[in-house]
């Protein structure tokens, strides 16, 4: 974004995901006046809502939602959920002889051990 420039992000068109109107298309975001919305807007550029599935903006609109915006500035909230890795340090763990580094294998190996 800082390359672009402050005109560029004008003009990219942000809608409110998290707020779909009757006819299917999504508002502007921001408010006007007294306006009341049903939930706490998650805003993006139209361009990458419309190539969001339904089930990333449920998960973006969620995370918006879980951050609890109290506070005189909105908390930012990824529009995708990063892609993972295991973060913290590896457990090491033994299940029927089979050294497990993550415990989360143990499913895995309950069938075969």
């Amino acid at each position: 974004m800082a390359e672009k420039g402050l005109r560029a992000w004008v003009k990219e068109n942000w809608v409110d995901i998290a707020n779909k109107k009757k006819d299917g298309s999504y508002p502007k975001c921001g408010r006007s006046g007294g306006e009341k919305r049903k939930n706490y807007p998650k805003c993006v550029p139209a361009a990458k809502a419309r190539g969001m599935t339904k089930g990333q903006k449920r998960g973006a609109v969620a995370r918006k939602q879980a951050k609890s915006n109290t506070g005189p500035k909105p908390s930012r909230a990824r529009t995708f959920a990063s892609k993972g890795g295991y973060i913290g340090s590896a457990i090491k763990t033994e299940y029927g002889g089979v050294k497990l580094s993550n415990p989360s294998y143990v499913k895995y190996y309950k069938g075969m051990i």
